[in-house]
């Protein structure tokens, strides 16, 4: 099975299985864990900011991210297709009592300035007002698109102006910033946190990232552990997240493959699929997208069921040129026997 369902299928290599049994561990909650600490340390320089967190999830450092920016009964104003609205399984209201707003991104999931001066909302007697901006990079839901730095810095300008924090969801930020070819920290430069994954594309078998300042992150502390996230020797799953920072080069390899996939099945009759400007690939099918898979899978191929004719297909680094032109092979089959 070439698996190209998600990024977050891979498994660690030999460096990281060894780094994970080698770790020096202590209890994270009393932030005694050597580890963890010189992880939140190295990505809190790489992102720019003062401090960052570990969590188990992006999920969860979505969620926290939220409940810690925000008052209960505020609104948030997010892209109507993100993440952290559309599959984080209505997080926001849940743990912190939040109304959202959703503003129509366009084709590529971007929220521009005057978007947000538009869905802003005033806080009176009978308004809510808006507590948080949310942004994504890279866009999962768009096929992975890549934001500007240019157009994140002018979306989260307008929301200080209007007295809004803004919050980054980065889950695939390393992507972006590949992409654009610029350092992790341009990409936050406006925002006032952001969280990046660990267990998407850089290989990590779990963990993810939530940076912000100091204290910020005191107080995001205290949102990890009400949700559960309060770990004690996490060490040893956050060494393999250090060695997972050092894959951020590599990413674009996984685009170049994602450019020949989709260059190869926008080729093939019945299929159109979308330029990517990542590692995931949208295509439109003619057929269900649910029975095309199900094609796909039988030959030997794993994909996602975005809709109900278009899938997605994420290159990743257990993914070489090979597998991508094996893939091609059997989708092509696939679509002629069909």
């Amino acid at each position: 099975m070439i698996d190209l369902r998600s990024d977050t299928v891979t498994r660690p290599n030999d460096a990281m299985r060894e780094s994970a049994r080698d770790a020096e561990v202590g209890d994270d909650v009393y932030h005694e864990d050597p580890t963890v600490n010189e992880l939140e340390r190295r990505v809190a320089d790489r992102l720019g900011f003062e401090d960052a967190l570990f969590v188990p999830s992006g999920t969860m450092g979505n969620q926290v991210a939220a409940r810690t920016h925000t008052d209960r009964g505020q609104e948030i104003l997010l892209e109507r297709d993100s993440h952290i609205y559309r599959w984080e399984c209505a997080g926001l209201a849940q743990h912190a009592s939040l109304q959202t707003r959703p503003i129509d991104g366009g084709k590529r999931g971007v929220i521009t300035s005057g978007a947000v001066r538009e869905g802003h909302v005033r806080a009176n007697d009978h308004r809510p007002g808006t507590g948080l901006l949310a942004l994504e990079n890279t866009h999962n839901a768009k096929g992975g698109t890549a934001i500007s730095p240019k157009t994140i810095d002018a979306a989260a300008k307008t929301a200080h102006d209007l007295g809004v924090p803004v919050h980054l969801d980065g889950a695939r930020l390393a992507n972006a910033a590949v992409a654009h070819d610029v350092a992790l920290s341009r990409m936050t430069r406006e925002v006032d946190s952001v969280m990046m994954c660990l267990s998407k594309g850089l290989g990590a078998p779990i963990g993810s990232m939530l940076a912000g300042s100091s204290a910020f992150i005191d107080r995001a502390r205290r949102g990890r552990k009400l949700l559960g996230g309060g770990m004690r020797q996490a060490g040893i799953i956050a060494a393999p997240g250090m060695l997972a920072l050092e894959n951020v080069e590599r990413l674009e390899t996984d685009h170049e493959n994602a450019r020949l996939l989709a260059q190869s099945l926008d080729a093939l009759q019945g299929l159109t699929a979308h330029e990517p400007e990542t590692n995931i690939v949208l295509v439109e099918t003619h057929s269900k997208a649910s029975d095309f898979l199900t094609r796909c899978a039988d030959a030997g191929v794993g994909g996602v069921e975005f809709d109900d004719h278009l899938v997605r297909f994420t290159t990743h680094w257990d993914i070489d040129r090979a597998d991508i032109e094996t893939a091609i092979e059997r989708i092509t089959k696939v679509v002629e026997k069909s």
